[in-house]
């Protein structure tokens, strides 16, 4: 335990600590201190990206789907995969805690977070697919930071195709040689490679009591329906979709863009019923952003950091988890899915959690004072929508969990494809061990396993980053390429 809170405090604990005017200081954790700068750099390197190429994300979003392989998932499914993951608990909960902590301003600074980590959902999509293969057990294609990993880190010979401009294209018609020897032969792997996706499991099963835990108390919150029958029935819907061979994809298909639309149209109906504060919470995000009101009790620095660390986390850029999914998709550019995984930190950050803040933020202050969490959410909605709104963000909540857990087991394949090979009894005994977690977190809360979420997401980011920034010219590369053609 003293090595495991020793690491999670080295991830997301305060590594330096800068005083600012007026008593205030600015802690930066490691994964900030990668992340922002990163993000940054990615943002300039692709000429700003999410601004100048955001017309052509919807484009693409909307254009007509060709499937060359069988059992294979279209950009815009991959897309969808994704955004069930990155929408979940922390565009509720985690923004209410980020505005409980930071105030209003905290908002703004996620959105800074969201457009930065465009560029860096882009660049690490676009090598996914790059450096994908074909998958022996479920059809279609794999990949992700497990497979660029090892092959940067095993760049020789065929191994290692050129990736320069020009030939890009050709790559994503014709995946790499697979990291799959001859049968019966061992399998050299990386260590990095290895350190990512024991890490992403090891976060998954993490997130999957998380989820368990927070389903069950907001049903027995809104109905008070015993927390045993909502696990129950949560593990068992689970269990029949997870263990059937290609059933993930499309229940996500149907599920994410309901939850999403139904959670986006409340909340303009929120706005439209209290059009006329919605100037004044826009002008409180921005003077709270850079601690105006705060100044005085040295608040800056929790102000943006618990912005930038809620946005980070929500959106999920550069830790790996979404080019699990983008390195599925079969489409007819690497680039073209890099644009889509950048779209979607817009929708889950500029659009959803925006949601949760505008549906906070329209609350009058003393209403909530000295709440927290989803009690707090559910009092917001309660001030809005009566006893609705309390019903209503427990079931978001449930379609928002449960999409987010049927989401990280598709992550979960092709990481432990990589590390035991392909066979059905390994895929099997994880997916058995993530209901499990999901059945345990139902019952009752561990937060040491919660901390190991945030711990694995955090060893994931550091070991992804690791590849992505040394590889990111031929994302880079492939950007130019697949602009070079629209012009």
């Amino acid at each position: 335990m003293a090595v495991f809170r020793f690491v999670y405090q080295l991830l997301w604990g305060d590594l330096i600590t800068i005083p600012l005017p007026g008593g205030s200081t600015l802690g930066l954790s490691l994964l900030v201190l990668l992340l922002i700068p990163s993000g940054i750099y990615f943002t300039v390197r692709t000429r700003f990206l999410p601004f100048r190429l955001f017309p052509e994300m919807l484009k693409i979003a909307v254009e007509k789907k060709n499937k060359t392989q069988k059992d294979s998932i279209s950009g815009i499914q991959a897309l969808i995969i994704s955004t069930a993951t990155r929408v979940g608990m922390g565009n509720l909960v985690g923004v209410v805690a980020a505005i409980s902590v930071g105030g209003a301003g905290a908002v703004f600074w996620m959105w800074v977070t969201a457009l930065l980590g465009s560029s860096t959902a882009f660049a690490e999509a676009t090598l996914a697919q790059i450096y994908k293969e074909k998958d022996p057990l479920y059809g279609g294609y794999r990949g992700g930071p497990a497979y660029y990993i090892h092959h940067y880190f095993h760049r020789s010979g065929k191994a290692f195709p050129d990736r320069r401009a020009g030939r890009t294209q050709r790559s994503c018609q014709f995946p790499h040689a697979s990291l799959r020897t001859k049968k019966g032969s061992g399998r050299k792997r990386s260590v990095i490679a290895v350190l990512f996706a024991v890490s992403g499991l090891i976060c998954w099963c993490g997130i999957s009591q998380v989820i368990g835990n927070s389903v069950s108390s907001a049903f027995e919150n809104a109905f008070r329906i015993p927390p045993i029958c909502t696990t129950a029935v949560l593990v068992l819907i689970a269990a029949v979709i997870v263990l059937r061979k290609n059933a993930t994809v499309k229940v996500l298909d149907i599920v994410v863009p309901i939850m999403a639309g139904f959670y986006f149209l409340l909340t303009v109906i929120i706005i439209l019923m209290h059009i006329t504060e919605v100037p004044g919470v826009f002008v409180r995000i921005l003077s709270e952003a850079f601690g105006l009101r705060q100044a005085a009790a040295g608040g800056f620095g929790a102000v943006l950091m618990n912005g930038a660390k809620r946005g980070l986390f929500s959106n999920e850029a550069g830790s790996g988890s979404a080019p699990c999914a983008a390195a599925a998709a079969d489409i007819s550019h690497p680039a073209k899915e890099g644009l889509l995984q950048a779209f979607g930190v817009f929708i889950d950050t500029i659009v959803i959690c925006s949601c949760s803040a505008m549906i906070m933020l329209l609350t009058p202050e003393s209403m909530t004072a000295g709440m927290e969490g989803m009690d707090l959410l559910q009092k917001a909605m309660e001030y809005h929508m009566g006893s609705f709104g309390v019903i209503f963000i427990a079931v978001v909540l449930w379609l928002f969990s449960f999409s987010t857990f049927i989401g990280i087991l598709f992550y979960a394949r092709p990481n432990v494809a990589y590390l035991f090979g392909d066979n059905w009894l390994s895929q099997t005994l994880y997916k058995l061990l993530a209901l499990v977690m999901l059945f345990i977190g139902g019952l009752a809360a561990y937060t040491f396993v919660w901390d190991l979420g945030d711990v694995g997401i955090g060893l994931m980011t550091i070991f992804n980053m690791i590849a992505l920034i040394p590889l990111s010219r031929q994302a880079l590369s492939s950007l130019q390429e697949y602009e070079k053609n629209l012009r």
